[in-house]
């Protein structure tokens, strides 16, 4: 069996010392940035990982990513933070680093958890989910210089703190324009949208992606625009009665985008029960129902969310947690381009991309049976 890299292995390659290396480690600031670089291509290229129990002792860190287990309030949209937490601890595992779990009650509930957490020195940073215009949540985190990374954008004021926040999110705006835009390329103009009500970032900005699809196509404006579309609050029976509301108006709908795979499933039934199978439906998330009945939808790529997540909160061949405020000149934020995942309920319609395509901003077909 071949022996594992050593910290002299990457001293050796690199051209320092092995005290340089475990400064890198474990006090980058103090070595000098062409160094660390140097000492970084080193680690990535022999494979080289810490051990962890060792660093511990160090440092004095526990090594370990606090994050909140939201509850399940809906059991299909519920799952992409299930498939998150997965693809965050996998990863995390890969740098020698583990997450533990808390469960709280509401935002507040939550920062009180950071701080009995932070108090104990039981976890080295926060991994946020669920953020909301004026998070109370990130406010707090930066004012007490706790390392963390938001999944999800500051919508608010949190947004122009200093330093600027760590986030990492999904770019709904581009995935749902990329859906319009695949029914459009069918031949399709009377497109609605079935979103949430206004006010939540997320929602907004996957509606926004509708409107411009729909504008630059068809030079609709905000009435036009409004005909088309309805909201409603997450879950499959509102949203069925949304889309049969929508019907009953006259608007002689040819397809409808969702902002979420729990509303398109009711649009479906709605569509269906109103004698029309073959009307397209697309989602978003991607969630194991879309895949089991056949639902088109927008993939986030939380696998990617995940390492970009690690990346913000680490550096990309970092072993340890950056401090709060770290100057590295590091991005401070990824914008993940998420992916059209074309099924039988948008008709598989003609695309140039060969099957199974994952390039980032072009749909992709699905192998379906006959």
């Amino acid at each position: 069996m071949p022996q594992l890299p050593t910290v002299t292995d990457v001293a050796r390659l690199a051209r320092v010392s092995r005290q340089t290396v475990s400064n890198v480690l474990n006090a980058p600031d103090i070595v000098k940035a062409e160094t660390r670089e140097r000492v970084h291509s080193a680690i990535s290229e022999l494979g080289y990982r810490p051990h962890a129990s060792a660093r511990r002792l160090r440092t004095r860190t526990s090594s370990t990513i606090g994050i909140r287990l939201h509850p399940v309030v809906n059991g299909i949209s519920g799952s992409v933070l299930d498939s998150y937490l997965h693809a965050l601890t996998e990863r995390a595992d890969q740098r020698g680093m583990r997450v533990s779990l808390f469960v709280a009650a509401d935002a507040d509930d939550e920062i009180r958890h950071f701080e009995r957490l932070r108090d104990g020195a039981d976890v080295d940073a926060f991994v946020l989910t669920a953020t909301e215009y004026d998070d109370p949540r990130i406010a707090w985190l930066t004012r007490e210089r706790i390392p963390f990374v938001a999944f999800g954008r500051p919508w608010g004021a949190e947004a122009d703190l200093d330093p600027a926040p760590l986030w990492v999110d999904v770019d709904g705006r581009a995935g749902v324009h990329q859906a319009t835009s695949h029914l459009i390329g069918r031949g399709l103009t009377r497109i609605g949208y079935l979103g949430w009500p206004a006010g939540t970032g997320t929602g907004d900005d996957r509606r926004q992606g509708w409107e411009a699809a729909m504008t630059e196509a068809f030079g609709l404006g905000p009435t036009a625009l409004a005909a088309l579309a309805t909201a409603t609050d997450e879950g499959v029976p509102r949203a069925r009665v949304a889309i049969e509301q929508l019907l009953r108006a006259g608007t002689d709908l040819e397809g409808v985008v969702c902002a979420s795979d729990a509303l398109a499933l009711g649009a479906m039934m709605a569509v269906r029960e109103a004698g029309l199978p073959h009307f397209p439906v697309i989602g978003f998330d991607n969630t194991p129902v879309a895949s089991a009945v056949g639902l088109s939808s927008v993939d986030q790529r939380l696998g990617e969310v995940a390492t970009a997540t690690l990346d913000l909160l680490m550096g990309p061949t970092g072993q340890r947690v950056r401090p709060h405020g770290d100057d590295s000149g590091e991005p401070r934020h990824r914008l993940i381009t998420p992916q059209l995942v074309v099924r039988r309920s948008s008709h598989l319609a003609p695309v140039k991309e060969e099957a199974g395509s994952t390039l980032p901003g072009t749909p992709n077909r699905e192998k379906e049976k006959s």
